[in-house]
């Protein structure tokens, strides 16, 4: 799932942005509300962690305008406000929720969580490849019913793998989108990581889930 972040303070932008990437999300920044409008109408997004005070264009603005090209879409308010005449406000003009700085991490996840099982039911969210099923909002993964414990970065790298399903790509996309660093020539940490997943989901069940492209990259069949 997709998430923007429109947030001015770096600080914080990186600390919403490293827990989500962690937590499997697919996460895009925009610094200041006219970057984040623009953002917001031109791509397709999940939810939206919005700032009420941001440079060029409020959050206060943003909302309504955001709300005429998207009325369906999730926004969670992240202010220092905390009165109750400004969390109504919020509420009023569109804001699915309202969250107050500082705030841990545990809950933004939380009320994240909240909001998207609002607009989608858990099926709906599934990722599926044959008898594989990857659910991101509990973080879970099956095979033929069974349980599947995976590390984070497994998990990521599997969950990058399906949204891709029957595409094939290359160790350089994984690294810059599961790893989130430029690409090393020596590194084998990919086809590391390949292996780990190959033992737990494929080894002890059938068809075999994870191809190789020989001298290109790897691909999951559905």
């Amino acid at each position: 799932m997709k998430i923007l972040v429109i947030e001015d303070e770096s600080k914080v932008a990186h600390f919403i942005m490293k827990g989500l990437q962690q937590s499997g999300f697919e996460i895009d920044l925009a610094l200041d509300g006219e970057e984040g409008l623009k953002k917001a109408q031109e791509s397709q997004f999940d939810l939206i962690l919005l700032d009420l005070m941001l440079p060029k264009m409020s959050g206060w603005d943003l909302i309504p305008k955001i709300r005429e090209s998207n009325s369906a879409i999730h926004i969670i308010a992240l202010t220092a406000k905390a009165a109750v005449e400004d969390r109504v406000h919020g509420l009023n003009l569109g804001c699915d929720d309202y969250l107050t700085k500082p705030f841990s991490f545990a809950e933004l996840l939380a009320r994240i969580q909240v909001q998207l099982r609002r607009g989608d039911s858990a099926g709906a969210l599934e990722l599926r490849a044959s008898d594989l099923v990857l659910n991101p909002l509990k973080r879970k993964v099956t095979r033929g019913g069974k349980n599947i414990e995976l590390s984070n970065k497994e998990y990521l790298l599997l969950d990058y793998l399906m949204r891709n399903k029957g595409q094939i790509v290359t160790r350089h996309m994984i690294v810059e989108n599961v790893w989130d660093a430029s690409f090393d020539n020596v590194t084998n940490v990919v086809d590391v990581y390949i292996n780990y997943l190959r033992n737990k989901i494929d080894r002890e069940f059938e068809p075999r889930l994870i191809q190789t492209i020989r001298g290109v990259g790897y691909s999951i069949r559905g």
